[in-house]
């Protein structure tokens, strides 16, 4: 047998899956379900790894005794929700971070800036059911910090919210994301969010929300400034 002009003779038969997480391995790097792999994938790799998920997807149903041979509501589906993890909810596991244009701050701005709410979608990596919400953004910069545009904020903030996550652990990677890019003086994060493992499943409560902040340098130090923060956020009762 031959391998494919754009496949190594090595690769032929060996699943794509396999191949990346040799390389994540030998790398030495963590593959938790929040973690970003996209260092690892090759071109053209991501629709080959696409093909495998829904061919796998497809066992899923077949075990699950839905007939997608006949019910032409489900002949399409494996492909379609292999597709929906991995180039739409879970989009942020396999593609590089988005292009975030950094200018000085030439006017040494040093006044608290509040970004939100930026609606957010995500997956709790429990029950890989919808957890959708807000996040607002504190940032006090200082004339070092790098100054992005408000769009921005919301790229990167889908960026990290794109993997199945504990909303816990996804505030604390977009806090470090923002630390690095911007350096401020202080910076602050509150997320707001409904899971559907609690109102899809389980106590079937839609009610109940998680609310978790992340408070860093100044935020963290001074309590009239983190006052002033949650005072400006508009959330809703």
């Amino acid at each position: 047998m031959t391998a494919p002009a754009n496949l190594p003779s090595e690769d032929v038969g060996t699943p794509v899956s396999v191949k990346i997480r040799e390389r994540v391995l030998a790398a030495r790097k963590r593959f938790n379900a929040n973690d970003n792999i996209a260092d690892f994938i090759q071109p053209g790799e991501l629709d080959r790894l696409l093909d495998e998920v829904a061919e796998k997807m497809q066992t899923v149903l077949d075990s699950m005794v839905i007939d997608t041979q006949n019910d032409h509501n489900t002949q399409d589906t494996a492909r379609r929700v292999a597709k929906m993890y991995l180039k739409e909810v879970f989009k942020g596991r396999y593609t590089e971070s988005p292009e975030v244009t950094e200018f000085p701050n030439a006017e040494h701005l040093n006044e608290l800036m509040i970004v939100g709410p930026i609606t957010v979608r995500s997956a709790c990596s429990h029950h890989l059911c919808p957890v959708i919400g807000q996040i607002w953004i504190g940032v006090l910069p200082n004339e070092h910090t790098n100054v992005i545009g408000l769009s921005k904020y919301a790229r990167l903030a889908e960026w990290i919210m794109g993997r199945p996550q504990i909303q816990e652990e996804a505030v604390v990677q977009l806090a470090d994301l923002i630390q690095r890019k911007t350096q401020p003086d202080g910076l602050a994060i509150v997320m707001e969010a409904s899971h559907f493992c609690m109102g899809w499943r389980g106590v079937k409560d839609m009610d109940s929300k998680m609310i978790n902040s992340v408070m860093r340098g100044v935020f963290l130090k001074d309590p009239t400034l983190r006052r002033e923060f949650l005072s400006l956020i508009p959330r809703k009762a």
